[in-house]
């Protein structure tokens, strides 16, 4: 079983304003939150979660599942979950991963936070914020 479906940052942040039971999940690491930020859910009642797919080191987070269900999640509930990392690849695995667990449905968002590198060798050009989405530091 593959995860639900890849969404835009615009259609994800539409998602979670319409649906009051989704729930946008930040799976990158805590520097990363740190020191690029984070996706403001102020506008969506708070309805966010941080919860690391991997270390830094990149070994995967043993307690990824049980750390959804802490974050109010609850296997076979059919709510909404919409994962986002730095670039939309990690978030596809943790979408995969929670499907498998009985998430969901759960979403990628296409380009993640803030992208790949672009021609000038930084990231931001694409993704969260640069579509203008609220974000926000710790």
């Amino acid at each position: 079983m593959t995860y639900a479906g890849d969404l835009t940052p615009q259609q994800a942040w539409d998602l979670l304003a319409a649906d009051e039971r989704a729930l946008l999940v930040d799976v990158r690491t805590d520097a990363e939150w740190r020191f690029i930020g984070i996706p403001d859910a102020e506008g969506i009642d708070g309805r966010a979660a941080l919860v690391e797919w991997t270390s830094p080191q990149g070994v995967p987070n043993p307690r990824f599942l049980d750390q959804l269900a802490e974050a109010g999640l609850t296997p076979g509930d059919e709510r909404p979950v919409v994962f986002l990392c730095r670039s939309g690849v990690r978030s596809v695995a943790a979408a995969n991963a929670a499907t498998a667990g009985g998430f969901g449905p759960a979403y990628n968002v296409l380009r993640g936070f803030e992208g790949d590198v672009g021609p000038d060798g930084q990231r931001g050009h694409v993704g969260w914020r640069a579509e203008g989405l609220p974000w926000t530091t710790l």
